[in-house]
């Protein structure tokens, strides 16, 4: 039997796009980690344990622990140069899709433009809503937000989250210290209005999120992953030859250094 016959013979198996994304629930873990693991960094997770993710340089750890309560994603960014100390926690139902925002833009170099939270969830639609002492705005559902507080002390904090109807959901904090590049990172992927796919026995049970039934192939969803996986390692390989090829120059004194779709709703 060929190839081609043997995969005629793998049946598809049924997954669903589910929308709003900040609805979908957690997902899979790898979507998050593999990417890292293709950027360089270094898996540090102990047999049985959370996922602890390091950085090339050390100074970004990456981690989703379970066994705790409430449990979830924490980042946590050492002082390093000009930039304090950072930290931002996710709770465990944080779509990996959005997740993956922040954790991707931690492995890519900083656009030369300022960055503008709010930018991303302007464009599509999302509802300011005026309230006293702090800044929020509302997904066009009303299911997603994304906070500004400023304290009295003058701290400045971002806080973002979901839920539906029943109370399921999530919530995200960021120190006044995490890079504001990072923190619109996470901006465009909670507004993205692209759906996110979940296999059968996976899907929240929530009447606000909108399903569509997808045949999918195992082979495609391999092939998926491993586009993703195969564009992060292509950026590590540019960014280490890159840093490479850089000349050194001594610093100056005083200088700082396919399938059929079935619409359902639920």
């Amino acid at each position: 039997m060929s190839k081609q016959q043997r995969q005629n013979w793998v049946r598809p198996e049924q997954h669903y796009l589910i929308e709003p994304r900040s609805l979908a629930g957690g997902g899979d873990l790898r979507h998050v980690s593999e990417f890292l693991r293709a950027s360089g960094w270094q898996d540090r997770s102990k047999r049985g344990g959370p996922l602890v993710m390091e950085s090339p340089d050390r100074t970004v750890r990456v981690g989703y622990d379970p066994y705790v309560l409430p449990g979830g994603w924490t980042i946590h960014g050492k002082a390093n140069g000009h930039q304090d100390e950072w930290w931002a926690v996710l709770g465990r139902q944080t779509p990996v899709e959005i997740v993956a925002g922040l954790t991707d833009a931690l492995t890519q170099p900083r656009s030369a433009h300022a960055p503008n939270v709010w930018a991303p969830l302007r464009e599509q639609r999302w509802r300011h809503e005026p309230t006293a002492g702090h800044h929020t705005v509302t997904s066009p559902d009303g299911s997603a937000w994304m906070q500004y507080l400023q304290a009295a002390g003058g701290i400045a904090m971002w806080s973002s989250g979901a839920k539906d109807q029943q109370g399921n959901g999530w919530s995200a904090q960021f120190s006044a210290s995490t890079p504001m590049h990072l923190v619109q990172a996470f901006s465009t992927a909670l507004s993205n209005p692209e759906p996110v796919m979940r296999p059968l026995g996976r899907v929240p049970h929530s009447a606000q999120i909108r399903t569509t039934s997808v045949s999918v192939l195992p082979s495609q969803l391999r092939a998926w992953q491993q586009a993703r996986i195969t564009a992060a390692r292509a950026a590590w390989a540019r960014s280490t030859t890159t840093r490479g090829n850089r000349p050194r120059t001594a610093a100056r004194p005083h200088a700082h250094a396919g399938g059929t779709r079935t619409r359902t709703r639920r």
